[in-house]
């Protein structure tokens, strides 16, 4: 009786010590007004823009890892030109054979001949002339079938059009590559800046050069929806800023709150280095989904952070086990141990000794 009341003694001890653990580190949970990691609401700007009365987004600034779509005009070469491989030329002769015109569009080979056909003696070489040296060369090719060809020849595209056309990423040192022309630094530009930009890098290789640009990708412009789940980690997701997202849009795109989910959520939005504070937006969740109340519905703007509450009891539950799990293991591993010292002291004789199931003395 008196072992029974000393074991029973040991284990209320261990117990209220555990108690005054748990206790001394507490679970750090806050519940109320507000929580002591929450940040402090600020009272929302009726005139921010959100659903029904959206804004447009500033001038778009391009940044690594955009794509721009570049088209040319107007690309002229400085002269005096000279012909190079994967050119091409427009060649007119008067008075060739019927069955063999020569007035068209011809490339040069990358081996820097142009073909004029088996009836022309075929390959020519033009590499590193101009056009008016390449007509001299093809006049007297063409006078071996041909009496006193007049021939005109003239650049149709050169092959720096094919390189500055088409879709350009911009690097990670914010320069767009444009071939044998050279790179062009365009982060932080808009786009008319980045027009003027390029062309008056390629004035230094063409003649009065005209391009267009758009962005084809964007890709540097994102916003973020954190999910907080209740004391087991934060998922974070990206997702790009098209221009007309709202709350309800961007919590729709990572397929609604989660089952850990409470209805308490707020944006943060980031200030221009400098410029401030940055801005704290209550939403109000039930509003927007269940009355369509579009005042907390905010645009969402580059950068901003969609920030989701967990449920505080499922939060408070999780702590709670993750603190009490080394005290449960601690007990476990006592009550093992005091099951087995008991188990051999009433077995352990006869097990070893007289044999099993022998009367203990």
């Amino acid at each position: 009786m008196k072992d029974h009341v000393a074991r029973r003694g040991r284990w209320v001890g261990l117990v209220v010590a555990a108690g005054v653990l748990i206790a001394g580190t507490g679970c750090n949970v806050t519940y109320g007004t507000r929580a002591a990691h929450e940040p402090a609401p600020l009272v929302p700007d009726m005139d921010l823009p959100k659903e029904l009365s959206m804004t447009t987004h500033p001038p778009i600034t391009v940044a690594a890892p955009d794509i721009l779509r570049i088209d040319a005009s107007r690309l002229v070469p400085l002269p005096p030109y000279k012909i190079e491989p994967l050119d091409a030329l427009y060649l007119f002769a008067e008075a060739p054979i019927e069955e063999a015109p020569v007035n068209g569009i011809y490339p040069v080979d990358p081996d820097g001949t142009i073909n004029l056909g088996p009836s022309y003696g075929g390959q020519v070489q033009v590499t590193g002339m101009t056009p008016q040296e390449a007509e001299k060369v093809i006049s007297k090719q063409l006078a071996r079938r041909l009496k006193n060809p007049a021939v005109s020849v003239s650049v149709a595209q050169s092959k720096g059009v094919q390189q500055i056309r088409g879709e350009h990423l911009i690097r990670p040192d914010g320069t767009v590559g444009l071939g044998t022309y050279g790179s062009v630094y365009v982060a932080g530009m808009t786009l008319p800046q980045v027009k003027q930009c390029i062309e008056q890098h390629l004035s230094q290789f063409l003649l009065k050069p005209e391009v267009s640009v758009d962005v084809a990708a964007f890709n540097s412009k994102w916003f973020y929806i954190i999910t907080d789940f209740a004391g087991s980690g934060e998922n974070v997701v990206r997702l790009p800023a098209t221009g007309n997202e709202t709350v309800l849009d961007a919590i729709s795109q990572v397929g609604g709150l989660s089952p850990v989910s409470s209805k308490k959520m707020w944006i943060a939005r980031p200030a221009p280095a400098g410029q401030g504070n940055d801005q704290i937006l209550p939403v109000d969740w039930k509003g927007i989904t269940r009355r369509g109340h579009v005042r907390t519905n905010y645009q969402i703007l580059p950068g901003d952070r969609v920030f989701v509450m967990s449920q505080p009891m499922t939060k408070l539950d999780t702590q709670l086990a993750r603190s009490l799990a080394p005290a449960e293991r601690l007990f476990g591993t006592t009550l093992l141990g005091a099951t087995t010292v008991f188990t051999f002291r009433n077995q352990g004789l006869g097990f070893f000794g007289a044999g099993a199931g022998a009367p203990v003395r």
